[in-house]
């Protein structure tokens, strides 16, 4: 009897937890960060082999989104309806002191990398957006060869975890959109849309 209780109780507790979980909105990594309607994601970069465009590119799939780098611009006006456009400006990697040697040499760093990009939605306005992310970097100065190979790769982890961060922001941004009354026209002005009010 007493395994039979066991038993139950552990299946209850799962049960209860399974409800709590898929009450609170939680979803896993590899969810759609969109709705179903938005499919695609276009990414503009200033350089057309922008390594943080190759990462977000890299990472879509894993969010049921497809990507096109630096398209041109009649093939957005074909997929206006179902494209997010993704504006990349240039990243910023700035290197802060932590810790310095006895002699006077640095012993550690804080690598942070800045990236500012805009998002469009369809029919919505741009919306501005700065992502941070940062890092520890020990220098040893005897070993510079493996340090700036251990710095690219530091680099690289960066850009893959800011490409993350910056589609799992999409469905928070794409909730704020849909709830701002301003659209924007062909001209690329912002228009109010007109509330209507029933009888």
């Amino acid at each position: 009897m007493k395994v039979n209780l066991n038993i139950i109780t552990r299946w209850t507790i799962n049960l209860c937890c399974l409800v709590l979980i898929s009450g609170c909105g939680f979803s896993l990594r590899g969810s759609q960060a969109l709705p179903e309607s938005l499919t695609q994601v276009a990414i503009t970069a200033p350089s057309q082999y922008s390594p943080l465009s190759r990462a977000l590119a890299k990472r879509l799939p894993v969010y049921q989104l497809t990507s096109i780098i630096n398209p041109t611009a009649s093939s957005l006006e074909e997929k206006t309806l179902e494209t997010v456009v993704i504006q990349l400006q240039p990243e910023q990697f700035e290197r802060r002191l932590l810790s310095v040697f006895s002699t006077g040499q640095v012993a550690e760093y804080e690598l942070i990398y800045t990236v500012k990009y805009q998002v469009l939605f369809p029919n919505k306005l741009p919306i501005p957006n700065v992502l941070t992310v940062a890092r520890e970097y020990q220098d040893d100065p005897d070993q510079i060869l493996a340090k700036s190979r251990e710095l690219n790769l530091i680099l690289n982890e960066l850009r893959r975890e800011a490409a993350d961060r910056l589609i799992r922001l999409l469905s928070s941004q794409y909730n704020s959109a849909k709830s701002d009354p301003n659209i924007m026209d062909k001209n690329g002005k912002a228009k109010k849309r007109l509330r209507v009010i029933g009888n």
